[in-house]
Parts: C-alpha cells; sequence; structure tokens
C-alpha cells in the first residue's frame, strides 16, 4: 500500500523470504507495484500509460510468483485485488499450441502481514486466484504475521521477524515452491486445454 522507499512491513516479511530463496540458489525480484502506474482493468494491457505489461512480462519471465499483501480492513489490499484481476487478464493469451495459459508451469504462494485477523481468509483466496489463472500450488505455499487485533504494532515494529510459527511457514514455502518449480522445470504439464475443450463441446452439444 506505501510506495517507495517508505518502510512496508509487508516487504520486510517478502525480504526475509528472499533471504531463504537465496540460500537454495535461487534468484528474486521484488517488485513494489505501488510504485507502478497500474491502469484498472481485466486484460493484460489497458494502454494510456499502463505500466502492468512490464509488471506481467517479469511474471512471465518467472518460475515462482508470490503474492505479498496486507490485511486491510479484515481483507486483502485493494493493490492485490487488481494485481489478481490483471493476472486473470493473462488467461486470454493462451499457447498456440496447447491453449495453456501463461502461468501454467509456474509455482503460487503468499505473504501476508497485519495486525487483524484475516490473513487466512487473504491466503485462501489470492491462492485460489492464482490457481485459477493457470499456477501450481504447492503444500504450506502460505506464510503470515498478524498481531493483536485492534490497533498495535505491526510486523516491523512487533519484532515479527523472531515469530517462530511466521518462520516455520516461510521456510515450508520456500523449500516447497522451489522443489516443485524445479520439479515443473523438468517434467512441464503436459495439459492440452484446446483438446480438453473441444472434448468438452462435442459432449455439451449431444
Amino acid at each position: 500500500m506505501k510506495k517507495s522507499p517508505e518502510a512496508s512491513n509487508t516487504e520486510a516479511l517478502i525480504n526475509k523470504a528472499v533471504s531463504l530463496f537465496k540460500e537454495h540458489d535461487v534468484e528474486s525480484k521484488v517488485i513494489r507495484v505501488a510504485d507502478y502506474k497500474v491502469a484498472f482493468g481485466v486484460t493484460s494491457d489497458e494502454g494510456h500509460g499502463d505500466e502492468w505489461p512490464e509488471i506481467l512480462a517479469e511474471i512471465k519471465g518467472s518460475d515462482i510468483l508470490i503474492i505479498g499483501s496486507p490485511i486491510w480492513l479484515g481483507d486483502k489490499s485493494s493493490i492485490c485485488k487488481m494485481i489478481i484481476e490483471r493476472i486473470d487478464g493473462s488467461t486470454s493469451e493462451q499457447d498456440e499450441e496447447t491453449g495453456q495459459y501463461p502461468l501454467y508451469n509456474k509455482i503460487g504462494g503468499v505473504l501476508v502481514t497485519g495486525n487483524e485477523d484475516g490473513a487466512k481468509k487473504v491466503s485462501s483466496e489470492v491462492l485460489f486466484s492464482l490457481n485459477h489463472s493457470g499456477c501450481t500450488i504447492p503444500p504450506n505455499s502460505m506464510a503470515y504475521w498478524v498481531g493483536e487485533a485492534g490497533p498495535g504494532p505491526s510486523y516491523i515494529d512487533a519484532d515479527g521477524g523472531k515469530h517462530l510459527f511466521t518462520n516455520k511457514n516461510l521456510r515450508f514455502l520456500v523449500n516447497n515452491t522451489v522443489y516443485f518449480a524445479r520439479l515443473l522445470k523438468e517434467r512441464p504439464i503436459p495439459t492440452n486445454i484446446h483438446k480438453l475443450t473441444e472434448e468438452a463441446k462435442k459432449e455439451s452439444s449431444s
């Protein structure tokens, strides 16, 4: 929700994940979408100075996509919602041969911070959306930190980096996303969406 260089609690958790990914020889790039001019919409390019295509190009070039969001009013942030809507627009860019979406053979995960309840709700919605758009979701591909309900210190001020539950699940997320990303590199998903769609059409018209 904050633009650079303002301190971000969610980015602090993201940076811990980056350090753990580095231990697995995985290179990461953090994109703070608030720093970009991203238009509202459900296509891959809304024109008129929309900077989403630049971000989408980074996503298409990645093997693992982790979305980070704060909890705001008990839900994911408006920026997170916008990201999901724009990613969904990419499903129209199907591979000519297989019909697969651009996020096929990519691994999805989510990181959440907040001092209000809602981490599991945000995580489930983000992971469902990524899966719907083609991502593979490994087990335990979510990690979060939440403080006590109501006004209070957030992740950085509350020293959330020492929280056992968060640190444990962060390691689960990193290890499992890396494992499945390497697995799909060796054995990409073979699903032919064009073929399956034609089969469904024949069945539906009979």
